[in-house]
């Protein structure tokens, strides 16, 4: 498979694929395609698979598209405007992405629901607490909310991330969420109440502008027929 990424900050992702390669997504971000790209939704790995990335915020099903008798071309769009990373997955090369993060693959990558360890935390912590896990091997497509800021974090190194900000991780990192200290501070700071803590080793991404804040930001000034 070779790939173009074009039309950055509105992106999308244009993919030549050989005889019978196979690409597949789990919403509807397919724009454009060959006639000869033959389209088929799936489970993705059988209902429990299905059941698990509904819960993870994503569809039930997968789509997968197939190049026949020859060459093929289909083209992903993201569906917020920033950016799209391509990642190599392979065994030892895993990486936990945001829900409604993952974009496209090619079909060698899987999908599965990734939680945090503790989940009275994660649940109070809101977005964030379920993520997804790319594994096997293959190259992925991910989407990023506004502007990808990478960091390499040592082993016992950490970052304090905003909910929502941090947009993938490798495998190897590890992430809980932690109260913001001060009962001042919860409920005058204006940061919300939860912040999650990412520990290395491992590369993060972060995201300048995840959707869950523009959406917050927008909502004062929609009207609500009151």
């Amino acid at each position: 498979m070779q790939y173009k990424i074009i039309g950055e900050p509105l992106p999308a992702v244009t993919c030549q694929l050989d005889a019978n390669e196979v690409m597949i997504t789990e919403r509807g971000s397919m724009c454009w395609m060959t006639p000869n790209m033959k389209m088929e939704t799936t489970t993705g790995g059988g209902l429990g698979k299905a059941f698990g990335r509904m819960f993870a915020g994503e569809a039930m099903f997968q789509n997968r598209y197939t190049a026949q008798g020859g060459p093929g071309e289909i083209t992903f769009a993201a569906s917020f405007p920033g950016s799209i990373r391509a990642v190599e997955i392979a065994p030892g090369k895993e990486l936990i992405v945001q829900k409604s993060g993952f974009l496209a693959a090619q079909s060698t990558v899987d999908l599965s629901v990734h939680f945090r360890k503790k989940f009275s935390a994660g649940l109070f912590g809101g977005e964030g607490f379920i993520m997804q896990r790319l594994s096997g091997q293959g190259i992925a497509f991910i989407e990023i909310d506004g502007h990808a800021c990478e960091y390499e974090l040592a082993a016992g190194q950490s970052m304090i991330v905003d909910t929502g900000y941090l947009a993938a991780m490798d495998a190897t990192c590890s992430m809980e969420i932690v109260t913001v200290p001060g009962v001042k501070n919860m409920l005058l700071g204006g940061e919300g109440v939860f912040n999650t803590v990412v520990k290395g080793p491992g590369k993060i991404i972060l995201q300048t502008m995840p959707v869950s804040a523009v959406a917050g930001a927008l909502s004062p000034f929609i009207p609500t027929g009151k």
